[in-house]
């Protein structure tokens, strides 16, 4: 089951993302913008994704893991940039996981997207 969260406030988001670490949830689909704090290689293990890390206002870290077999990879992405994200939050111990940030060519799951400086890639 995948639960919704309003579009409010990146504030409010970052509270939700909070409590599901807190709470080991998973499958929630939010929005919300952080910080870059880490440039990882990219997975190109199956499906290649874009990774990196994210600070949020509250603190907390996640991993974007960008699918940039179905989407457009973010070229210059650079420390201390913000990206705004919609996708699905899964749990781990480093703080979570965000995916999902495209569309999905199914039609099966709701499309998610990437911002950054202006431009967004899904």
């Amino acid at each position: 089951m995948i639960l919704y969260v309003s579009l409010g406030s990146v504030l409010a988001n970052d509270r939700v993302l909070q409590d599901a670490f807190k709470h080991h949830k998973s499958n929630i689909q939010v929005k919300g913008a952080g910080s870059v704090i880490k440039l990882l290689a990219d997975d190109n293990q199956g499906s290649r994704h874009q990774r990196f890390l994210l600070r949020l206002g509250t603190g907390q870290t996640i991993l974007i893991a960008h699918n940039i077999d179905l989407a457009a990879k973010i070229s210059n992405l650079e420390i201390s940039d913000v990206v705004e994200f919609y996708g699905e939050y899964e749990w781990n111990t480093k703080g979570g996981v965000i995916h999902w940030t495209h569309r999905d060519p199914n039609n099966r799951h709701v499309h998610g997207w990437l911002k950054h400086k202006g431009t967004s890639y899904q």
